[in-house]
């Protein structure tokens, strides 16, 4: 396993509790849309056996042609010891990446797809929105539903309907207006759904997608194999 040490370049406050960190790239270090690291603060492997409350699983919401990695988190007041650490960083300091994975690329399957996501889940797909910017190929067009109680949604310049490009995307703050609207999207019986939050998320989505009538291959998740088949095993009432 390589383990990459980096520099933090730049820090982004998004909203009053979302931060986003770029990070300098690696020499060999190549990733591509919808990539998720081990993302870990100095000190972690200091001792015999690594630290895992210095390690974190997240994703990466810049593209390679951005030339930063970016992290994107939420740090609340109250937070864990390792958000307590992270938000004290500032540039210059270093942190480590290690076992880089993507389980969401953008399929491009001349289908429709649909981003749905819980609040800083939303990061995951930023890459991939920029990437189908980039090229659109393949793709018949992509829509983006985001729930953020708080209000403060992410990335908004980005996330902005597009008619021209095929992209619209669409926010939320509570559940009843989110589980509507994604009901209305399963209208489409033949799209690709992808799905990013917390486990309890993904759950309550799955659950509606199947009642809808939507296919375990039609439902991405940001799991590997064996977590995955896990999730979309998941029984419904039809």
């Amino acid at each position: 396993m390589q383990i990459y040490w980096t520099k933090i370049n730049k820090i982004i406050e998004e909203t009053p509790e979302v931060k986003t960190y770029l990070l300098d790239c690696p020499e060999d270090f190549t990733w591509e849309e919808g990539s998720h690291t081990h993302f870990a603060l100095e000190g972690f492997n200091a001792g015999d056996k690594p630290n895992r409350g210095l390690i974190r699983h997240m994703s990466i919401s810049t593209l390679p042609s951005e030339n930063s990695i970016g992290i994107t988190t939420r740090i609340k007041e109250q937070c864990s010891d390792f958000k307590t650490v992270l938000r004290s960083l500032e540039v210059g300091n270093e942190v480590a990446i290690f076992k880089t994975h993507s389980n969401v690329p953008l399929k491009r399957d001349n289908k429709n797809v649909y981003l749905l996501s819980s609040g800083v889940g939303l990061a995951t797909f930023r890459p991939l929105v920029l990437d189908y910017f980039d090229h659109a190929d393949n793709v018949n067009q992509i829509h983006s539903l985001n729930i953020d109680s708080s209000k403060d949604f992410l990335f908004t310049n980005i996330f902005n309907s597009a008619p021209a490009r095929k992209f619209t995307a669409q926010f939320v703050d509570n559940r009843k207006d989110y589980y509507e609207e994604l009901k209305n999207l399963t209208a489409d019986k033949n799209g690709l759904f992808y799905v990013v939050g917390s486990d309890e998320f993904l759950v309550q989505n799955i659950q509606v997608l199947r009642e809808q009538g939507i296919k375990p291959e039609q439902i991405m998740l940001d799991k590997r194999e064996q977590s995955l088949s896990e999730f979309l095993s998941v029984e419904i009432s039809i």
